[in-house]
């Protein structure tokens, strides 16, 4: 495949998706539908790519360019049909030479393999025109391939130019072309728009080959889901719940457990590893990476994020987040962007965490939010913590060392340290460094208002009830004596 052109064609409209996102760029299973089919169009090696651009080229050229920055932009002014598109392609690549391939951009099931298969036999049977065509039950809306007696291909068909015959014809034009270069620089003048829509249509090459007594063939598809397109949301939902339940199966042929395929979601480029287990209602997107051995779920959302092995992910949602090996987090934890859980570490139940590193072994069990701080080696984080890292203009950091034990209802004022094996009571607010082994208490001796209920609330059944304790209380110290109920004699 050593000198071979692929045409991209991006420049439609896609009014029928009815939004301010080019089609091509909409999403599926985590990539945008041209970016799916540049990766299936690399993966043949061509010498050159172009794509055709045109609506909503200032979206479009550019994440092309991101995906292959060598990829040639061709900009069709007008979209006056495939036959035109093509046409400037052309010249914007310059002298062409070799197989030219033509595909749609909004075909994102299209895969490599399948686009090989097509060029190896187009260029071993020498042809001037191949088709890639497909055997479906209802070919409403494609291009009709018409055979002769022989089997050989005759034309391509549109739906609005066909006889009522040719429409009962079943093959069809899945729009992907292979072309002999040589053959398409002379065809490509000869195109006229002499059709229903008065457009210049490619497929009018394969009459042009026959005219001339050229080879023209078609390659039958057998999947031929991977050359079909997305015109509305609707088509698009639909395609990309097949694409879903093809990455699924593919992973759970290589190892991996999923409890409930219908429920878990799996975009393209996430990599589970052998032996993990994925329960239901979990979602797998951008580039998650889950190591052996890890199970996540249920009711889990993680994207790029990394799971280590043996780690176990509850009820969570996770973005641009590590979790560390045998760590375990969740039921209901969020994980945002920067957070590092060390191995064996834990984030708990209604814990939110960002930019943090929280080190081996480390705890923040629950009720907490650790934001811009660094956590130690086995350190423990007392139950409804909050970090508070932001001073209403920048964001300060809190580090706190290793196997230090911090009490419930903290908060770290940040910018401050705690030292290695340091520990703060319950209820304290830290504003200032605490030194390595020493306990930061913040908050006086209690002091007991006596009677307060019955002054402040009365009428109250808070006051009525400590009115009844009250009585209750005298009655017993009449009749025991003094000490009981009471501070009184102890020592």
């Amino acid at each position: 495949m050593g000198n071979l052109t692929v045409i991209v064609l991006a420049a439609g409209g896609g009014t029928r998706m009815k939004s301010k996102t080019m089609k091509v760029l909409h999403p599926i299973a985590g990539r945008s539908m041209i970016g799916h089919v540049l990766r299936a169009v690399e993966a043949v090696d061509p010498r050159q790519i172009v794509a055709v651009v045109g609506h909503q080229r200032e979206q479009v050229g550019p994440h092309i360019n991101a995906l292959v920055p060598d990829a040639v932009l061709a900009v069709q002014e007008e979209q006056l049909g495939t036959g035109h598109a093509v046409r400037v392609a052309i010249d914007a690549a310059g002298t062409t030479s070799g197989t030219v391939i033509v595909a749609a951009g909004d075909t994102p099931m299209l895969e490599g393999e399948s686009l090989r298969a097509f060029a190896e036999e187009h260029e071993a049977a020498q042809r001037a025109v191949s088709i890639l065509s497909g055997i479906v039950a209802n070919p409403f809306g494609y291009g009709r391939i018409v055979r002769n007696e022989e089997g050989d291909v005759e034309a391509i068909v549109e739906e609005k130019d066909a006889t009522r015959e040719q429409r009962e014809i079943k093959e069809i034009n899945s729009g992907i072309l292979a072309f002999d270069a040589e053959f398409l620089l002379e065809a490509l003048p000869q195109l006229t728009n002499d059709n229903a829509n008065g457009e210049f249509y490619l497929t009018d090459a394969v009459r042009i080959a026959r005219d001339a007594g050229l080879t023209v063939g078609a390659h039958v598809l057998e999947d031929f889901t991977q050359t079909e397109g997305a015109n509305d949301r609707v088509q698009l939902a639909e395609l990309g719940k097949e694409m879903n339940r093809r990455i699924v199966t593919r992973w759970m042929t290589e190892g991996v457990t999923v409890m409930d395929p219908a429920t878990t979601w799996i975009e393209a480029d996430v990599v589970p590893a052998r032996d993990v287990t994925i329960l239901p209602g979990t979602q797998l997107l951008g580039a998650t990476v889950v190591h052996e051995d890890a199970v996540v779920g249920p009711d889990t959302t993680l994207k790029d994020c990394e799971v280590g092995s043996g780690a176990r992910v509850v009820r969570t949602h996770g973005e641009l987040a590590v979790v560390g090996d045998r760590a375990n987090v969740g039921p209901f934890a969020y994980l945002r962007p920067g957070t590092q859980l060390g191995i064996e570490g834990k984030i708990g139940t209604f814990v939110e965490t960002k930019n943090a590193e929280i080190g081996d072994g480390a705890k923040v069990p629950h009720l907490s939010y650790v934001g811009d701080a660094e956590i130690g080696e086995g350190t423990n984080i007392g139950a409804g913590t909050i970090f508070a890292n932001y001073d209403g203009v920048n964001k300060h950091r809190t580090h706190i060392g290793r196997f230090a034990r911090t009490g419930s209802n903290n908060t770290f004022i940040a910018p401050v340290q705690v030292g290695d094996g340091a520990g703060t009571a319950g209820g304290t607010t830290v504003r200032r460094n605490v030194p390595a082994g020493a306990m930061a208490v913040s908050s006086g001796p209690q002091r007991n208002i006596e009677g307060w209920a019955e002054a402040k609330r009365p009428g109250s059944r808070q006051a009525e009830a400590a009115a009844a304790a009250r009585t209750a209380r005298e009655q017993q110290v009449s009749t025991e004596g003094p000490g009981v109920g009471s501070d009184a004699g102890r020592g």
